[in-house]
């Protein structure tokens, strides 16, 4: 009987693709999956550490699962954390049997220090075919912009972008009907590679004659020009994830990043204009150091004007390392869950008056599990679904009448 593993996967999507790469080492190592992580052989965490909740969140699943782990398991911890704290958690974490950052198989046995630079990437390995009907799928790793409160370019490295050749290769191995394109600065794809240029829209051409949907996610605001707008909306997904940040342009400056609202409103215009289906989500930090009172309503009147689909707002986190760390200014943990609870309250009824403006709306959905499906406006794991009737198998595109809203999820009927 062979060995078996589980993998626990936290943070963002890109940390999925790289469990989906580390499933298929496992896999070709002669391993097959648990049925849950307390039977499992081996109990992989990839680990998330880009903010200091993100950490908490993955240190209490590393203890949880090593504490329900089955007698004689191994649990391994990979991932951000491990590849940017990997001396401290194999020092605090006896229990662990291995600390394997981006560059080490996970081979047990043997424990490991972090290093500065991954030894090679995840990038291109094989993965197993996506066990639902979309699949994220990772164009580069790291990232050569120095944003004041990211630390990811630390333990990231810089950019690295895959051939068009190899991503596509991976594309046809997902054999997923929905792709979702993810990288740290999806954009500057290829801007590495030597050739002068962007590579973006020739990829997402190449990969909408595989794929029935093709979505982007994480699109720097100041890459997104008319040539990559176009190349979005002809592949029939107008959504767009902006990475803007805030609005406040003293406040953007202080982040070492490009804009501001007005900019911002005009470019979420003029798409609209041209596209009147697209989709729009964005993420924003509240309370970066130097935020006041006057930035705060800023960023309310930007919500409250542009009426996104879909916002995600964070309060700041001070990341050693950073620009940020130490800067003046640092806003009180209260006003900042204050500023981000008026936030999101706002951002909430915006979406359930969005959301119900969709009923009665005739809509092309993907059915992604039992009862679930989404159309182009959502994304995968962090947007609203659309209920339909169970009896629907998974991975069918069909159209369907949207008869309900509830908050920002949908009912739809068969048609």
């Amino acid at each position: 009987m062979s060995r078996t593993y589980w993998v626990e996967t936290l943070g963002c999507p890109k940390n999925q693709v790289d469990s989906d790469k580390l499933v298929g080492t496992m896999v070709a190592d002669g391993l097959s999956a648990a049925d849950s992580p307390d039977v499992a052989d081996v109990v992989v965490v990839n680990t998330c550490a880009f903010i200091e909740s993100a950490r908490e969140e993955s240190v209490n699943t590393i203890l949880a699962l090593t504490e329900g782990k089955a007698e004689g398991a191994e649990v391994v911890v990979t991932g951000c954390m491990a590849e940017r704290y990997g001396d401290e958690l194999a020092e605090a974490l006896p229990e662990v049997q291995q600390v394997s950052g981006f560059g080490t198989p996970v081979t047990l046995g043997a424990t490991r220090s972090a290093a500065a630079v991954p030894a090679f990437d995840l990038l291109n390995l094989p993965r197993p075919p996506s066990s639902s009907p979309w699949a994220y799928v990772k164009i580069a790793e790291g990232c050569d912009r120095n944003c004041g409160f990211c630390a990811i370019p630390s333990f990231r490295g810089k950019q690295r972008s895959r051939s068009i050749e190899a991503i596509l290769d991976e594309v046809d191995q997902t054999k997923a009907k929905e792709i979702v394109l993810v990288a740290q600065d999806l954009a500057a794809f290829g801007r590495d590679q030597g050739v002068g240029e962007r590579q973006i829209v020739e990829l997402v051409n190449a990969v909408a004659e595989r794929a029935k949907w093709v979505r982007l996610l994480y699109l720097y605001p100041s890459d997104l020009n008319d040539t990559l707008i176009d190349a979005i909306c002809n592949t029939g997904v107008p959504y767009f994830d902006l990475s803007l940040q805030h609005v406040s342009r003293p406040l953007v400056r202080r982040m070492r990043r490009w804009g501001e609202g007005s900019i911002f409103t005009e470019r979420i215009d003029a798409i609209r204009a041209r596209e009147p289906n697209a989709a729009f989500r964005s993420n924003f930090i509240v309370g970066y150091p130097g935020e006041t009172e006057e930035d705060h309503d800023a960023l309310l009147r930007f919500v409250a004007e542009t009426r996104l689909d879909w916002c995600g707002f964070f309060s700041y986190s001070a990341e050693e390392g950073t620009y940020a760390y130490d800067l003046d200014g640092q806003v009180a943990p209260s006003l900042m869950a204050d500023r981000l609870a008026e936030l999101n309250e706002l951002q909430d009824q915006i979406t359930a008056e969005r959301q119900d403006d969709r009923i009665g709306s005739t809509e092309l959905v993907l059915v992604d599990s039992v009862g679930v499906a989404r159309s182009v406006r959502e994304a995968p794991e962090i947007d609203g679904i659309i209920s339909v009737p169970s009896e629907v198998e998974p991975g069918q595109f069909l159209n369907v009448e949207i008869v309900d809203a509830a908050g920002p999820d949908l009912t739809g009927r068969l048609l």
